[in-house]
């Protein structure tokens, strides 16, 4: 190969590149729509938990709440409550959504399954 021919593919490889880049980020890029919470970043998770928190003042169901909560993965609520409320203590949340956190926590901690009723 020619030292021409080497230039010509150097710069066509580094447009390339630079298109593809180009198109994947700023044209076309991949959006998470409908995305589970178990693959979501640790301050979304939380925002999630404190969501479940907020709900279960408000329904005090702690079915609910503990069925909310296992869409996170294999942690046990309670797990997933208290290393929520320490990352809540840590980043400032406020005194009310701290309370909402703790009392779900509570919550968790006592909460027993109901054996499934449907035959």
């Amino acid at each position: 190969m020619t030292s021409s021919n080497l230039i010509k593919a150097a710069v066509a490889a580094a447009l390339g590149i630079a298109l593809g880049l180009i198109y994947g980020w700023v044209i076309n890029p991949i959006e998470y729509t409908d995305v589970p919470p178990n693959i979501l970043r640790e301050d979304y998770r939380a925002d999630y938990v404190l969501m479940v928190a907020e709900a279960y003042q408000n329904e005090i169901d702690s079915e609910t709440a503990a069925r909310r909560l296992a869409v996170l993965g294999g942690e046990s609520p309670a797990l997933v409550t208290s290393s929520t409320l320490e990352y809540a203590k840590q980043n400032a949340f406020t005194e009310n959504e701290i309370q909402a956190l703790q009392n779900l926590l509570t919550a968790m901690q006592t909460y027993q399954p109901q054996g499934n009723t449907n035959p």
